[in-house]
């Protein structure tokens, strides 16, 4: 059977941005300089669920989504492979644009960032972008930090930062044997500026907005 997981070496970008956002302090240390390549595979290990399902280039499971379900569902858990819950993605109420809020684990107070569908209509490159939401005392102030450009249907997707580095990307997966992968098997490249963690929760907002299905959060 022919495996889903990568074994690409991709070479790592210079970023001239060294705040290294998004990144959890437990994660800086030691943390590995070489970019990490993931396989997405949209669907979940559990029988009669949608989800996602991610591995490493071992073929090790990483992060699942085992919660995306039809109907009113009105959060998304972001796991490991265990099960714990690493971020939490609820669409924001009352809002005149399509945004997200993403939670540390199952919390429901301080939001780590957020994410909002592009709606200018004359940068169609634009997918969405993600901002910090401020300090518990400023909730008010949001930064960009980051852009979202490409095509999620043609999994081809860019993650810029405000200095126009490449941090993470979005590819179709390349046959294997002679095998060629579908829309629903794609590569996920993650560059050290930033948490391999908001990178995948950006890839399921990216399926919120663009996922042309109905199992959506609801607000």
């Amino acid at each position: 059977m022919t495996k889903v997981y990568p074994k690409t070496v991709i070479p790592a970008l210079v970023s001239s941005d060294n705040k290294q956002r998004f990144l959890n302090e437990s994660s800086t240390a030691g943390r590995n300089l070489n970019p990490e390549v993931l396989t997405v595979w949209k669907k979940s290990l559990l029988f009669n669920c949608y989800g996602f399902t991610v591995f490493d280039t071992k073929g090790n499971l990483v992060f699942r989504v085992d919660n995306y379900a039809a109907g009113n569902k009105a959060e998304i858990v972001l796991m490991d492979a265990s099960g714990r819950s690493l971020l939490t993605i609820r669409r924001k109420k009352l809002s005149l644009t399509e945004s997200w809020l993403v939670y540390d684990g199952e919390t429901t107070v301080n939001p780590r960032f957020s994410v909002t569908k592009n709606v200018n209509f004359l940068n169609t490159k634009s997918l969405a972008h993600v901002s910090t939401t401020g300090s518990p005392k400023n909730r008010n102030k949001k930064n960009v930090a980051y852009e979202i450009e490409g095509s999620y249907s043609q999994r081809s997707c860019v993650v810029y930062d405000d200095r126009r580095c490449r941090i993470a990307e979005l590819k179709r997966k390349e046959a294997v044997r002679g095998v060629v992968f579908g829309g629903d098997v794609f590569r996920l490249v993650v560059q050290p500026e930033i948490d391999s963690t908001v990178a995948m929760a950006l890839v399921v907002l990216l399926d919120q907005m663009f996922g042309g299905h109905s199992r959506k959060l609801t607000s």
